[in-house]
């Protein structure tokens, strides 16, 4: 059993881009399908895929790599609010990632969303990881 599943999603994408995989599976959950659409959106993965198993189902992730010096779309994964210390911010207090070149996923009550769309829809949240 995993004690922190979003971590252990993170872990895995960093671990395969580490070595270079082109595709990640991970065991699927609800909030870890809407990271990876948000994922998806901001074009740091190419496709994904949600296999229905007899069990929980599992989420396929076909990176995203540079042609030329294939060096990978993402460059850092960063698990912000942990199951011990939950990590929240207001509407007003959201963080920029990078000065905006990165994104935040926030879990919030219209979803889980970049800090970008949570400031045009002015609501808080717990900020799940940074991306960029």
């Amino acid at each position: 059993m995993v004690t922190d599943p979003i971590a252990d999603f993170l872990t895995r994408i960093r671990n395969a881009i580490k070595a270079n995989h082109r595709i990640v599976q991970v065991p699927a959950s609800n909030i870890k399908k809407e990271m990876t659409k948000v994922l998806m959106d901001k074009g740091y993965i190419r496709n994904y895929k949600f296999e229905d198993d007899d069990k929980q189902g599992i989420i396929k992730i076909a990176l995203k790599y540079n042609p030329q010096n294939k060096q990978s779309a993402i460059t850092h994964l960063e698990r912000i609010s942990k199951p011990g210390l939950r990590k929240y911010a207001h509407a007003g207090d959201l963080p920029r990632v990078l000065n905006g070149l990165g994104v935040a996923i926030l879990s919030t009550s219209k979803g889980v969303i970049t800090d970008k769309e949570a400031r045009t829809e002015h609501v808080g949240g717990e900020v799940l990881c940074h991306i960029y």
